[in-house]
């Protein structure tokens, strides 16, 4: 009798375990920088994914019936904006056919509101300009201390759907924005040797990190954003570098290092390849790991 009751409770305690874990709030991001620090703010009462990995250009994704079906099944989507996904969710969200992450539906995130953008176009766009962003420049995670407002944007979202966490999410961006002012200091710290140094840099992923840790980019291998560069653009590239003395081309792990290499080849600066992104698959699980790569790594390479 005794094994029997102990046996029933055992199966009360798993029928109760039950709801509790199918109740976790299902947040969807379309990057894996959005997805780490919905993690660190919805805590054990979410479960995360993200849509693009972080070693794939997040202008351009494919919509995939997969991405679709994880949409369809979200509580809360999480984008970050400033048009830099505009080519491809809002397929991906027509086709998941679910109310509450829509646009203005309380499972929606942009994670965009609240931060200044740079780098806003103020004269006439059109085709021949690039791939311009008319809201202004949308790697705005690559500001360390943007990420405090995109924790505080998910947390208002994660809100919105579940009250009842209110209190855990508060405390959680607390803590995340307490550790991230400690970590600034110590990357300003390492980048501070380095103030005013100049770069080159393959695509406009970099204004805001650039900007936090006092580097000026003066040239890029694009001529416009998204377009491949000419001879002659190089070549007025490769002057540039030799006037200025640039030490570094910073480029992203899924251009094509040709260009970059060509120009390193005739001036003996070094190509560095930095990841603008989280990507658990390489290592770099969260905030705090993508941006001690990238200052350790860049602050190497400008020695």
């Amino acid at each position: 009798m005794k094994q029997i009751l102990i046996f029933a409770s055992f199966l009360l305690a798993l029928q109760i375990a039950r709801p509790i874990e199918a109740a976790a709030i299902k947040v969807v991001a379309t990057t894996e920088d959005l997805a780490a620090i919905a993690k660190e703010v919805g805590g054990k009462r979410v479960q995360v994914e993200s849509l693009a990995k972080g070693v794939q250009d997040p202008h351009f994704l494919e919509a995939k019936p997969s991405l679709i079906l994880k949409l369809s099944r979200a509580d809360l989507f999480v984008q970050v904006g400033l048009d830099l996904e505009a080519g491809w969710v809002p397929s991906l969200l027509v086709g998941a056919r679910n109310g509450k992450i829509q646009s203005g539906g309380p499972g929606f995130v942009d994670a965009s509101r609240g931060i200044t953008p740079l780098e806003v176009p103020t004269g006439p766009i059109d085709r021949s300009s690039g791939d311009i962003h008319l809201q202004g420049n949308p790697h705005y995670w690559l500001d360390p201390m943007n990420a405090k407002q995109i924790a505080r944007n998910i947390g208002e979202g994660l809100k919105r759907i579940d009250p009842g966490g209110a209190g855990l999410y508060d405390r959680n961006i607390a803590d995340f924005s307490n550790r991230l002012d400690e970590a600034v200091v110590r990357w300003e710290e390492k980048m501070k040797p380095f103030a005013g140094a100049k770069v080159i840099t393959y695509h406009k992923s970099w204004p805001y990190f650039l900007k936090q840790f006092g580097l000026a980019a003066i040239g890029y291998i694009e001529p416009k954003p998204g377009i491949p560069p000419s001879t002659l653009h190089l070549k007025e590239l490769i002057e540039l570098i030799r006037r200025d003395q640039v030490k570094v081309i910073i480029m992203e792990p899924y251009f094509s290092d040709q260009a970059p290499k060509f120009v390193a080849e005739k001036t003996g600066a070094k190509v560095v390849v930095l990841p603008p992104s989280v990507s658990v698959s390489t290592g770099i699980e969260d905030t705090f790991h993508l941006f001690d790569h990238l200052v350790n790594t860049l602050s190497e390479a400008l020695r």
